[in-house]
């Protein structure tokens, strides 16, 4: 893929899924923010083009037998629903209630020598109660919606529209991406304390895979089922 400065974050990803990573250290957006173009990108993320330019010829191709998103661009929706729900919100059920036990530790034992996480959880637990319901409403509304319309059946809902539950979903996952970029902030990119014990290292640890899980599941979402589900929804209408 010729990549210029014009090119979509989303569409470059798709194309080479080693990107990704290299976004992620660099704090550019590439699931909510897939929609910008690079040079945009950049600009958000306060990146200078032409250095992110240069680092992408350096790039090694995405390693084999590890699951790429180009993989889902025409796999049948059902097939990446259920992947999402396997992958994403089964971790997401097992994982949140562990970091929350870690932080509790965390906070009895380094709270007072480190106030700022008072704000870490804070944080933290939005981004649960948020996510909580958000899975509860794609699982129970949204997908099954997708999947009777690939099937054929017209279904019954309450939105008329695939694109009005998918609107919802895409802000309540730019509040799930303001939480996450405050997280890595605050906790200067999850970095240990020098006092930091095995458990404040865990913790920490725990948050930069959830972050990474989370990227991947928006996009997964907001690049390809989406879009996939609304140009779907034109063409049975047609």
């Amino acid at each position: 893929m010729n990549v210029e400065l014009n090119t979509k974050v989303g569409e470059l990803v798709m194309a080479r899924p080693e990107t990704m990573r290299y976004f992620e250290r660099l704090g550019i957006d590439y699931c909510c923010g897939g929609h910008r173009t690079l040079e945009e990108a950049c600009r958000v993320a306060d990146q200078p083009p032409a250095d992110i330019l240069r680092g992408l010829e350096t790039l090694e191709p995405f390693t084999a037998g590890v699951p790429s998103p180009r993989d889902w661009a025409q796999a049948p929706l059902a097939d990446l629903i259920q992947h999402i729900v396997a992958t994403h919100h089964d971790y997401l059920r097992e994982e949140l209630p562990r970091l929350e036990l870690l932080l509790e530790k965390v906070l009895r034992a380094h709270g007072e020598r480190h106030p700022e996480m008072v704000r870490v959880a804070e944080l933290y637990r939005s981004l649960v109660a948020d996510l909580t319901p958000h899975m509860m409403k794609e699982e129970q509304i949204l997908f099954p919606f997708i999947t009777q319309m690939e099937q054929g059946q017209s279904g019954s809902s309450c939105f008329g529209t695939v694109q009005s539950p998918i609107r919802v979903m895409e802000m309540e996952h730019e509040a799930v991406g303001a939480l996450l970029a405050e997280l890595r902030e605050l906790t200067s990119a999850y970095t240990v304390p020098a006092d930091g014990c095995a458990t404040f290292r865990a913790l920490y640890d725990g948050f930069e895979v959830l972050e990474q899980d989370l990227h991947l599941h928006i996009y997964l979402e907001n690049q390809i089922l989406h879009p996939r589900a609304t140009a779907m929804e034109v063409s049975v209408q047609a």
